[in-house]
């Protein structure tokens, strides 16, 4: 890596400082301002290495090296979720701070640094005079973190690759994935419950939610003012013993805010969701009833208990809201839905259909599935295992990928397997360790695949 390193950590570093998380879309930035400076840097990037570089109307990038009747697919993604809470940040996250060997911000794993490292390894088997038997495209994705629509861009304007990896999610070689629904479902809510939001996205562990509720019922402490039957107003906060019960922030206008720890959706227990206090919370005040609870936190209709090889179905709820567009009589709740590769997208939803929940389908990418003994798993796997010294198996995650996209595909890093994931979390990193094993790992496989 000697001749590389400082480059590719300065790159990484510059390119996490683009605060790229998708916004409102703009003339001809389809995700927002952020978003298209960030694949503008990598393209211009590519294009001082001697590569060809293609910019699809913002919606997804392309760099090209060689030729060849095969393409080699590299795809990965330039957008990054929200940052969330920055209190639970130890530096800003959009500055890119290197301590204790690890660069920590937004982005750095998940999925730039990886983008720089794949784009410095084809840099460097070109300086070494290597010539590919292959096309090599290293696709860049502008809505990764939201609905893909750059993929569906990008199968419209330009020819998907015949096979490829993303590196996007963990080593040592993820053969399959599961499922990933989202569905938003909507709840009745009569009562005089004002206003209740939480959640940024459907793919992230709500780490911040919080209504303005009514007061309890029966406290002698506390005057409430009914408007219409409805809405409350209050006179003095709400009643600490509860706050405290469900550990709840209270402020003088009678919100209530409950702070959790956001974490990947695909896996939910490594967060804690801000939701389910403030659920507790108004159904202790008789502000709901317990339905959203028992359902998405509680499974009483016994979802996760679906499983196989590649684990068992994941529920998230991320996003909920009340009384926003003009609708103060209902609940909406967003939820990110991960299922086992040998079930079917119609057996999850059957089991809301029987229950009797509406909900509308936002998205859904079928499972990804590739045998352990293709010749692709054994080949990544075979160089993974060379560089690090290990003995690995290929894995199953509930995460998704852009490998999903291609024909033939799989995830391939860069997580190890012995580092803290930080994906989607506060205090999200790559550490320099990581960086360099896994530009030795990209360089071997993008030579290996196409020689």
């Amino acid at each position: 890596m000697n001749g590389y390193k400082n480059d590719i950590i300065t790159k990484i570093k510059e390119f996490v400082s683009i605060e790229s998380v998708e916004t409102e879309a703009l003339p001809n930035m389809p995700f927002g301002k952020g978003v298209a400076e960030a694949l503008d840097y990598a393209l211009g990037l590519a294009r001082s290495f001697g590569f060809n570089a293609v910019n699809y109307d913002n919606y997804v990038g392309e760099v090209e090296w060689g030729e060849g009747s095969e393409t080699l697919g590299i795809l990965c993604h330039v957008d990054v979720v929200p940052a969330g809470k920055l209190s639970a940040w130890k530096y800003p996250p959009f500055t890119a701070t290197e301590e204790d060997g690890k660069i920590f911000g937004r982005g750095t794993m998940d999925d730039k640094a990886p983008a720089i490292i794949c784009l410095y390894a084809m840099k460097r088997l070109k300086d070494e005079g290597f010539i590919p038997k292959q096309k090599i495209k290293l696709i860049l994705g502008c809505d990764e973190e939201s609905g893909w629509l750059c993929m569906e861009h990008y199968k419209k304007v330009a020819k998907m690759p015949d096979y490829g990896f993303s590196p996007d999610g963990s080593f040592p070689v993820i053969h399959a994935e599961k499922g990933i629904l989202h569905l938003k479902f909507k709840f009745p809510c009569n009562t005089f419950l004002t206003s209740m939001i939480g959640g940024e996205r459907p793919n992230m562990v709500c780490d911040e939610c919080m209504a303005l509720a009514p007061t309890p019922k029966h406290s002698d402490n506390f005057k409430l003012t009914l408007l219409d039957g409805k809405k409350a107003v209050y006179t003095l906060p709400v009643n600490k013993k509860f706050a405290n019960e469900f550990k709840l922030e209270v402020h003088a206008d009678g919100t209530v805010v409950a702070r959790g720890k956001s974490a990947h959706g695909s896996t939910p227990e490594k967060g804690e969701n801000a939701i389910l206090p403030i659920l507790l919370y108004l159904e202790s005040i008789d502000a709901i009833n317990s339905e959203i609870r028992k359902i998405f936190f509680d499974d009483c209709l016994g979802l996760t208990k679906l499983s196989d090889e590649t684990g068992s179905l994941t529920m998230c709820p991320g996003m909920i809201k009340k009384g926003f567009d003009g609708r103060d009589d209902l609940i909406e709740l967003t939820v990110d839905i991960r299922y086992p590769c040998t079930y079917k997208v119609k057996e999850v939803l059957g089991v809301f259909d029987k229950a009797g929940l509406k909900y509308t389908v936002l998205s859904h990418q079928e499972p990804l599935y590739v045998e352990r003994k293709n010749p692709l798993v054994k080949t990544l796997l075979s160089i993974y295992n060379d560089v690090t010294g290990k003995h690995a198996e290929p894995i199953a995650i509930g995460g998704g990928t852009y490998a999903r996209a291609l024909p033939l595909g799989v995830a391939f890093g860069p997580e190890p397997e012995d580092e803290v994931a930080t994906v989607h979390e506060p205090n999200e990193y790559i550490s320099i360790k990581c960086i360099e094993q896994t530009f030795e790992i990209y360089t071997r496989t993008i030579k290996e695949l196409t020689r």
